[in-house]
C-alpha cells in the first residue's frame, strides 16, 4: 500500500510541476500595478466586502481570462461597470503578473 501511494504522490508531483510551471513576478511592479485593485479586492486578494471577490488562490489562467474579457467588454453583467474601466488600459504583462500574484496569495 505504502508503495502505490508513493508512486501515486510522486506521479502527482511530477504532473503537478508541468501543469503549474513557477512564475517569476517582480513584487514592486505588481505592488503599483494592484493600486486601484486594493480598494475591492485587498492587497493579499482578501475582499474587503462580501460583494467583491476573492482573488486569492484563484488559478491564474482564471483571472487572466476574466480581466482580459473585461478589457475587452465581453463582460457585461454584475460588476463590469466598475471592472471594464480599472482593465481598459492593462497589457497582457500587467494582466499575467498580477493574475499570478493574486493566484500565489
Amino acid at each position: 500500500m505504502k508503495t502505490v501511494l508513493r508512486k501515486h504522490t510522486l506521479i502527482g508531483l511530477i504532473l503537478g510541476g508541468f501543469a503549474m510551471p513557477a512564475v517569476a513576478v517582480d513584487a514592486d511592479a505588481v505592488a503599483k500595478k494592484i493600486i486601484t485593485c486594493v480598494a475591492c479586492h485587498g492587497a493579499d486578494g482578501q475582499s474587503t466586502a462580501p460583494i467583491y471577490p476573492n482573488l486569492a488562490g484563484q488559478a491564474p489562467e482564471y483571472l487572466e481570462m476574466a480581466l482580459k474579457a473585461y478589457r475587452a467588454g465581453e463582460r457585461n453583467g454584475g460588476m463590469s461597470a466598475v471592472m471594464t474601466p480599472q482593465a481598459i488600459n492593462l497589457t497582457d504583462k500587467d494582466i499575467a503578473d498580477m493574475s499570478a500574484y493574486y493566484s500565489k496569495q
